[in-house]
């Protein structure tokens, strides 16, 4: 057998004892990898520097609470602080955050961990400063795009030059769906380091409950149907087309909004005003290891996001399952292919939204079906690509 790679995981998109769903697909795709038995790793997952820790602090006050050092998943994670000035943070941050990773990384090289492959996640700025950071440590490293990072970002003038500076470096950029990857293409990245390394789904974890049994076990009704609406409390989410969708639908139809964020007063004031409160749910924050009683319970998973790279509540909500009715944008239709899957709505609202489900209320695919789509996104396919490349990249 050959030696273990050494992993050394760059990004602020990876969970923490004080933010246990922040870039969770970061962390299981890692574990995925680790799961192998082939790879030893260290995560470096800094956080802005903030005084104050406290609730009422909000997001500061969040990672002002983040241990500087947690073993999470039987995995080391380092979270140096970063200076992350306000106005001006875009175009500081990836200097900032680079010093952090450094001297972080400086620092297990002492201990005697010094990586293969330096594994950064999200282009900007976290892909730029590891970029940097590699360069100084003389070691090789790719940088994985998850979305806005390379389909918003770049329409900065001074993002975009340090992201096609760092393509140009790195030893590879993936996508995790095939349209991030085009996109990069577009911007100038040189094709022949690309790669579309699709993220997968816990088959295990999120596995299908007997409609019946999960709403029993969730304590909610089991006299009609039933949507539920994942993700971050945040405009881009779409959760408020969700609830304005209800105004529309049948009665007897009820929404769980699972998730917390800044739009909860918002979304309470909506539901308020048009006379929702015994309809719509605003479930809070979900473990992601409860998150299949919430899927199995539905009739089908709604996302009317207004970007996402590659959405993972869509294939967790497939494996229990449970159809989705989603925007058509970005990876979501490499995601929603069949009619087993769902449905893409026609556009980004209210008035879609009741026809892509009216759609599939018409026509429901069976819940079995549902769930053989979801086994075609593994995370085998995945794991295996990333070895043989890191593979790859060490022997070089």
């Amino acid at each position: 057998m050959p030696r273990p790679l050494k992993i050394l995981l760059m990004s602020t998109l990876y969970p923490s004892a004080a933010r246990p769903v922040h870039g969770i697909f970061v962390e299981t795709r890692l574990r995925e990898l680790l799961g192998s038995g082939e790879v030893e790793a260290r995560v470096i997952a800094p956080v802005p520097w903030f005084p104050f820790a406290g609730a009422r602090f909000g997001e500061y006050g969040r990672y002002a609470a983040t241990p500087r050092h947690e073993r999470r998943n039987g995995i080391d994670v380092s979270h140096p602080r970063y200076f992350l000035p306000p106005r001006v943070g875009m175009n500081l941050a990836p200097h900032t955050l680079a010093r952090a990773f450094l001297g972080e990384a400086r620092h297990l090289a002492a201990e005697g961990f010094v990586p293969d492959v330096i594994d950064a996640h999200y282009y900007y700025p976290d892909g730029v400063a590891a970029g940097i950071a590699a360069a100084r440590l003389g070691r090789p490293f790719v940088v994985t795009a998850r979305g806005t990072d390379v389909n918003l970002i770049p329409d900065y003038p001074y993002p975009r030059q340090l992201i096609l500076a760092t393509a140009a470096q790195a030893r590879a950029s993936i996508g995790v769906c095939q349209a991030l990857s085009d996109r990069l293409a577009e911007l100038g990245a040189d094709r022949c380091r690309l790669r579309t390394f699709r993220n997968g789904v816990d088959l295990e974890r999120f596995s299908p409950v007997a409609r019946t049994e999960a709403r029993r076990h969730l304590g909610i009704a089991d006299d009609g149907p039933a949507l539920v609406s994942v993700g971050h409390l945040v405009e881009r989410k779409g959760h408020h087309l969700a609830v304005d969708a209800m105004r529309q639908l049948p009665a007897d139809t009820r929404l769980y909004v699972i998730g917390e964020g800044e739009e909860r007063p918002a979304l309470e004031r909506q539901i308020r005003q048009h006379g929702l409160e015994t309809r719509v749910r605003l479930v809070g924050a979900v473990a992601n290891t409860e998150l299949k009683w919430w899927y199995s319970a539905a009739d089908a998973t709604v996302l009317c996001s207004s970007r996402e790279g590659w959405a993972n509540v869509l294939l967790e909500s497939m494996a229990c399952g449970t159809p989705v009715v989603a925007t058509d944008i970005w990876g979501t239709p490499e995601v929603v292919s069949s009619p087993a899957a769902g449905r893409l709505m026609a556009a980004r609202t209210a008035d879609a939204l009741c026809a892509g489900w009216a759609a599939l209320r018409a026509e429901p695919p069976a819940r079995e079906a549902t769930r053989r789509h979801a086994e075609g996104f593994s995370w085998d396919a995945t794991t295996r690509a990333q070895l043989a490349l890191f593979r790859e990249i060490a022997d070089a």
